[in-house]
């Protein structure tokens, strides 16, 4: 079995005007171009009234050796979004107005091809490999997780801050 390890959380939460079409590409790109296989899991969209809200659910994999990857989840949900025209360079542009909430959560996954569980033994030993023989690098690979989530919510609120004062 697949031993995943929850090591950090992190949480953006911003109401104003954004591009939806350009906040999900640059998502998707950021984390395609740093070689996760993405899965959409969930994409759901209730319109109310003249408002949308919407709430996406993403899973993103990367490996980083036989035995380790990285597993991040992506919870999106938008409130109340309305289209509005924003004025830029003189000309009239669609975009978005709502309340924007993405939350990931990063965890490192152990053993996922799952090599160590054939027999009792084995298991046993991978537990003497994990807190003895590889904690160091174990303690390095939950630190990549903490920077890759940190840096993933700092582009995404960059993104909305400049996308949001056309």
């Amino acid at each position: 079995m697949v031993e995943t390890d929850k090591i950090t959380e992190n949480k953006i939460k911003r109401d104003g005007i954004f591009d939806f079409k350009e906040l999900y590409r640059f998502c998707y790109t950021w984390l395609a171009d740093d070689e996760y296989l993405m899965v959409e899991k969930n994409y759901t969209e209730k319109v109310k009234g003249d408002a949308k809200e919407i709430e996406i659910y993403w899973e993103a994999k990367k490996k980083i050796s036989d035995y380790f990857r990285i597993l991040l989840k992506i919870s999106w949900r938008i409130l109340n979004m309305v289209e509005v025209e924003v004025q830029k360079d003189g000309k009239k542009i669609k975009m978005q107005k709502g309340l924007v909430e993405i939350k990931t959560t990063g965890s490192l996954q152990k053993d996922y091809e799952h090599r160590w569980e054939d027999r009792p033994l084995f298991k046993f030993l991978r537990g003497v490999y994990d807190k003895y023989i590889i904690r160091g690098r174990i303690d390095q690979y939950e630190q990549k997780v903490i920077d890759t989530v940190d840096e993933f919510v700092a582009q995404v609120k960059s993104f909305l801050v400049i996308s949001g004062e056309r």
